[in-house]
């Protein structure tokens, strides 16, 4: 079933309160997805040069400060980490690949949750309110962000297989629905290069929008490109470093309202996570159109 959340605020003033809105719309869709629950916040951007990696551990006893030290001697600078949970976040003096490349090679057993620019991602098996309380969801500031509840049908129930998936720099996923040709897509993406860290076809979707950004459309082509090249039935939201889209499959059966006042941009499966937030009952709701892209941002549209 899953639960989707996402929220753009359009001014300065919210945006020290984007978690503790956010964090509002997920406890309203916990009953749709009790499995997991995550997030994607676009936050505190990363120096020119520099950049930003989301990683989990599974070890409750994992050593960050450790990590850090061995980022120190490859790459030179590296900020201290920000730790929530079993989540660290690192900001490095190097370019996201080269770093991410490293990690993969050097520490196999960490979970790369993302990788750009300004994304964070934490994720983590269990009721989502606790999931809320656990990262202090409700103390993150940002512009824009993320999140989904999961009821698992696909694939294990693991923090790893948890929403929202990121495959591209700044990019990421969340999705509610099932897709059916997703194995042979993966083989085909595997073959372009395109890094997968579950089975989930959730994260074949996300591996998706990354190649075709990567082969040179923009996020509006790669999302239509979504209704010709994905078997099954999808709500996705898109998150970017500078915003997020919305696209429904041609059929719609899934669940999906949206709305917008002068202050912020909301997308929800039911409405009762949108109507928790600030100014709600003067806001224009709609459902969004089956095959449609909405898009809201400085530049989301942008390859």
């Amino acid at each position: 079933m899953c639960g989707i959340a996402g929220l753009y605020t359009k001014s300065a003033t919210l945006h020290e309160h984007l978690g503790r809105h956010l964090a509002a719309m997920l406890e309203q869709l916990s009953d749709r997805g009790p499995d997991s629950a995550g997030v994607a916040f676009y936050r505190d951007p990363a120096p020119a040069g520099w950049c930003k990696v989301s990683l989990h551990s599974p070890s409750a006893a994992a050593d960050w400060e450790a990590l850090r030290v061995e980022l120190e001697v490859e790459f030179g600078e590296v900020a201290p980490p920000r730790v929530r949970a079993t989540h660290a976040v690192f900001s490095i003096a190097t370019e996201a690949e080269a770093a991410e490349a490293w990690l993969f090679e050097r520490h196999p057993e960490l979970t790369l949750m993302s990788a750009g620019c300004s994304i964070e991602i934490y994720k983590e098996a269990g009721l989502p309110e606790r999931f809320v309380e656990r990262f202090a969801l409700r103390e993150i500031a940002g512009s824009h962000a993320l999140g989904h509840t999961r009821m698992a049908t696909e694939s294990r129930v693991t923090t790893e297989h948890s929403h929202p998936f990121s495959t591209g720099l700044d990019l990421c996923l969340v999705h509610n629905g099932s897709l059916s040709n997703h194995n042979r897509l993966r083989r085909l993406l595997a073959r372009e290069g395109i890094r997968f860290q579950t089975d989930n076809d959730s994260e074949v979707a996300a591996g998706y929008l990354t190649w075709r950004l990567r082969e040179g459309a923009s996020l509006e082509q790669a999302l239509e490109g979504c209704l010709e090249d994905l078997d099954g039935f999808y709500t996705f939201a898109i998150g970017t470093a500078d915003g997020f889209a919305v696209l429904r499959d041609p059929i719609a059966c899934k669940p999906a309202v949206m709305a917008e006042t002068d202050e912020w941009v909301a997308m929800a499966s039911e409405y009762r996570a949108i109507a928790v937030l600030p100014g709600a009952e003067d806001a224009v709701s709609w459902e969004p159109a089956p095959g449609q892209v909405y898009s809201w941002g400085t530049a989301s549209l942008v390859a």
